[in-house]
């Protein structure tokens, strides 16, 4: 399996730009899929450079419903109006943030995305075929990560802490092994371990995640003590996770101090066989 970073935070060492956001390139024996898209249409060019033909892709893959993961989708149907893309209906709901102080600010995808003709609503857990599958109905039992306290939700008139019901995961089988794809991990990373476990047992062989830990400035000690502890019991496991974008650098380099080789940072660019 081939797996590219087409849109992260960071820049690597392939000379593609990044931005604040996530797009995964992943090809299977049966399918060339996206995993998100991005803020913009960066994810173009960064596919040119790296010589990846997007008109070959057949599945797209939203992973929850805000900007920095769907922006890409319009300029992506744009050039390949065959794929399918499949997003969680909540994904159309009324997002907001807090994250930078001042009025809620707007962070949901584009309502003209749920116009595309070859648009799939997906509700629950979804088979597609034997490589490929979706679920979503992750709890909050374990703990979330405290970053979400700035995100909400526009019901009635109101603003409510989100729920991330909109919140999707991609399972994909190949080979034997397992890979499980997610995009900011918004319920917690340990909540969907749970959840993945719940549905199909065991765990899976690989994760790629962020997992919505950054903060803008400043770690407090219960943020810190919530990424210590999320590492120690990811440890316990048999995954191996490669992550990015809204995990951010400090808390990775605390996990990796704990995880060492079992965790790895996905730049911009990057390139894996799997």
């Amino acid at each position: 399996m081939k797996i590219v970073n087409l849109v992260e935070n960071t820049t690597g060492e392939s000379g593609c730009a990044g931005e604040h956001g996530l797009c995964f390139y992943v090809e299977t024996k049966q399918h060339k899929i996206l995993m998100d898209t991005g803020q913009t249409d960066l994810f173009l060019e960064n596919a040119r450079r790296l010589e990846i033909d997007l008109t070959q892709v057949d599945s797209v893959f939203l992973s929850h419903g805000h900007y920095d993961h769907s922006g890409g989708i319009l300029p992506f149907a744009a050039v390949n109006d065959s794929a399918k893309i499949y997003v969680t209906k909540e994904s159309f709901g009324d997002y907001y943030s807090t994250s930078s102080g001042g009025a809620p600010r707007a962070i949901g995808i584009a309502p003209a995305i749920r116009k595309l003709k070859n648009l799939k609503l997906v509700e629950g857990t979804q088979i597609i075929d034997d490589e490929l599958e979706l679920f979503s109905g992750v709890g909050h039992e374990i703990g979330s990560p405290l970053t979400n306290n700035c995100l909400w939700k526009m019901v009635d008139g109101n603003l409510i802490p989100d729920d991330f019901s909109h919140e999707q995961c991609l399972v994909i089988r190949q080979d034997g092994r397992i890979y499980l794809f997610s995009g900011c991990a918004h319920h917690g990373i340990l909540n969907i371990m749970a959840r993945y476990k719940a549905l199909y047992g065991g765990e899976p062989d690989y994760v790629f995640s962020g997992f919505h830990m950054m903060r803008k400035e400043g770690y407090s000690d219960e943020d810190i003590a919530f990424i210590k502890d999320t590492a120690k019991e990811l440890a316990s496991s048999k995954t191996r996770f490669f992550t990015g974008h809204c995990t951010g650098t400090e808390p990775y380099e605390i996990m990796k101090d704990i995880l060492k080789g079992q965790i790895e940072y996905v730049h911009c660019g990057d390139s894996m066989e799997i």
